[in-house]
């Protein structure tokens, strides 16, 4: 049995592509025989403080930290601690103004804290999160894959990385916006990413 840790980030609730694909994934997952233990984050419910000052440091080892500060830090913990306790990590990262959303940015800025899930070298940083794969659910409007307008792809390489994740795939549904016929191929084209993962 698996524990999965999901976050969804998307907007748009119920209507949310990123969201239904995850979840078709986890359907899937379940009718071939994997009887998972599936924790689910809707971030945009979640209300997440927002990394500032105040919070850089306090994450950062700060002494005296305000009541506020110690309350984003009990947060922290639980997050890290749900991170690191799963085996499957499903992100649900629409793409806005070519980036991630800022629910998903600010679960990062919470969960990515030196000496506790990375920390550092006299070269590089060294990831503290072990035995994680992670899959990526990518809605766009637009085609932006290989692009320099595709920011998400390489900074959730890169802080996933940091982390010590660095079996990570992706999974995209683009062109969603595109006339005629973008929304629907650019779903079944997501369909069959996610085909091939199950084979």
């Amino acid at each position: 049995m698996a524990r999965i840790l999901v976050l969804k980030s998307s907007i748009n609730g119920s209507q949310s592509q990123t969201g239904a694909l995850i979840d078709t994934f986890l359907a899937e997952r379940q009718a071939n025989g994997h009887a998972d233990d599936v924790i689910v984050r809707n971030l945009v419910d979640a209300d997440l403080p927002m990394l500032d000052s105040e919070l850089f440091h306090a994450l950062r080892g700060a002494a005296n930290p305000s009541e506020r500060a110690q309350r984003a830090i009990v947060l922290s913990d639980e997050l890290i601690d749900e991170l690191k306790s799963s085996d499957l990590l499903l992100i649900g990262a629409p793409m806005y103004n070519l980036n991630v959303p800022t629910q998903l940015k600010n679960w990062f800025d919470l969960v990515a804290r030196a000496r506790v899930t990375f920390r550092y070298t006299e070269t590089y940083p060294v990831g503290l999160v072990e035995g994680i794969s992670a899959i990526v659910f990518s809605s766009r409007g637009g085609v932006h894959i290989g692009q320099e307008t595709d920011a998400v792809t390489p900074y959730l390489r890169a802080v996933l990385g940091l982390m010590g994740i660095s079996d990570v795939e992706f999974v995209y549904a683009e062109g969603l916006d595109m006339k005629p016929h973008g929304f629907e191929a650019g779903l079944a084209n997501a369909r069959r990413q996610m085909d091939a993962l199950h084979a």
